[in-house]
């Protein structure tokens, strides 16, 4: 079986209320003053990056698409709208047949953006766009949140493995989302099981403190884990004393032991004690794996320590302190009419407050140095200079309603991996600072 064919990793009928109520009632408004069929396009982006970031990490493309397809009004929805008087028969009417025929763009998963950069491009009808504007934000500031915090921390790590682990720390739902952003960002596995079924992530575990406690003693419980697993999986060693465990663990598993877990205690301290401890025992191969409420801040001072792997659970699947991305979805332009060959006029909310916007439907290109490192974010609504003309962003990912171009996730995550690679080195520093490169305007 091919985890892609399931469709959405939730069982519901479709996505078309994960909506606001205002989508609809602007929907009404605009079939009865016949703006509906105005040629529009919308795009998401955010006006700046959560405090001390350097880049954003697109993620949630491929759930977007798979939103987008299942964005259906059935009879039930249909029913519960005309139920509670959400909008009239009119506008019922033309739900009932509701599919996006329109294009989107975008810039591929994985990619990094800035602040301005249009991360989404949604044309089409107002009438069909503006109905996608809160299943596209939601998705996308999620696990684009998520893809940061996990990206800030696979560079911290040096390398070094790191396992999502943050399935009880948030919605059962929203874990799996997690789990999958995180893979993108950098994560080498999962702890949660609907995700590796989803999406295919290798998947990680062994056992719980519980599993210790409910034995007469610890050595009980190892040898019970062994002769089930085998050596090579990782003993949890933190649950009573340390050095008492480490010792008993291989005792009984040899020293061929896989690996030992902490999770508590002075991380740093224990870790040297214990490797040294191990090496004194013979068993130099033997991995230690470091858990317990870790952020990219905790890795990065575990740099000098020898730790073997990260599992990182709360701090991973709420942002680590940024839980969205503040995207926005904007229209950019729309037609003088409803007539299908009507220019399109660039549109733009005016305000105070910061919330302004760019008008028109723009293309985005990334400037390179004579190194080949990224040193501009460069964005334009009129023809694209020669010199960005191989360097632009945005890919097609709907056509005329029809998806062309899911991709494998793991052509995400290392597309993300080569994305990173190519920013200036300050990009990775975890002191506070402004996005890594400016963002321009041709």
């Amino acid at each position: 079986m091919n985890p892609a064919d399931l469709g959405l990793p939730v069982d519901v009928p479709s996505t078309a209320l994960f909506t606001d109520h205002y989508e609809l009632t602007m929907l009404q408004a605009a079939l009865a003053n016949g703006t509906a069929d105005r040629r529009s396009v919308f795009e998401v982006f955010t006006r700046r990056l959560p405090e001390g970031r350097r880049y954003g990490v697109v993620a949630g493309t491929g759930r977007v698409l798979d939103a987008v397809e299942n964005f259906r009004f059935d009879g039930a929805v249909l029913e519960f709208l005309r139920e509670q008087a959400v909008v009239d028969m009119r506008t019922l009417d033309w739900l009932a047949n509701y599919r996006f025929s329109g294009d989107i763009w975008g810039y591929p998963e994985g990619e990094v953006y800035f602040p301005g950069s249009p991360v989404l491009r949604v044309e089409g009808s107002f009438a069909e766009c503006v109905l996608l504007e809160t299943v596209v934000l939601s998705i996308l500031n999620h696990d684009s949140a998520i893809a940061a915090a996990a990206s800030r921390m696979a560079s911290a790590a040096g390398g070094r493995p790191l396992i999502e682990m943050g399935a009880r720390r948030t919605h059962e739902l929203a874990a799996v989302a997690a789990s999958r952003a995180a893979y993108v960002g950098g994560f080498t596995s999962t702890s949660d099981l609907a995700a590796g079924f989803r999406y295919g992530i290798p998947t990680v575990g062994t056992s719980a403190h519980a599993f210790t406690l409910v034995h007469d003693g610890e050595r009980d419980a190892f040898r019970a884990q062994v002769a089930s697993l085998g050596s090579g999986t990782t003993l949890l060693v933190d649950t009573y004393d340390v050095a008492e465990a480490v010792r008993t663990a291989v005792e009984v598993a040899g020293t061929g032991l896989g690996a030992v877990r902490i999770d508590s205690g002075d991380l740093l301290l224990v870790a040297h004690r214990v490797r040294q401890q191990l090496d004194e025992l013979g068993a130099t191969g033997t991995k230690i794996v470091v858990t317990s409420d870790l952020d990219e801040y905790a890795i990065a001072s575990l740099a000098a320590a020898p730790v073997d792997a990260y599992g990182v659970g709360t701090q991973l699947v709420t942002g680590s302190g940024h839980p969205t991305c503040s995207m926005v979805y904007k229209l950019v332009a729309r037609a003088a009419s409803a007539d299908p060959k009507a220019p399109l006029v660039p549109v733009a909310k005016k305000s105070s407050g910061g919330k302004t916007s760019v008008g028109g439907r723009k293309w985005a290109a990334r400037r390179l140095d004579a190194d080949g490192v990224a040193e501009a974010e460069v964005l334009g609504t009129g023809p694209v200079p020669a010199a960005l003309a191989d360097a632009q962003l945005l890919v097609q990912l709907v056509k005329a309603g029809e998806v062309v171009a899911r991709e494998p996730l793991e052509t995400a995550r290392e597309r993300h991996h080569e994305a990173r690679a190519g920013l200036p080195l300050s990009a990775t520093q975890l002191s506070r600072g402004e996005a890594v490169i400016p963002t321009e305007y041709a």
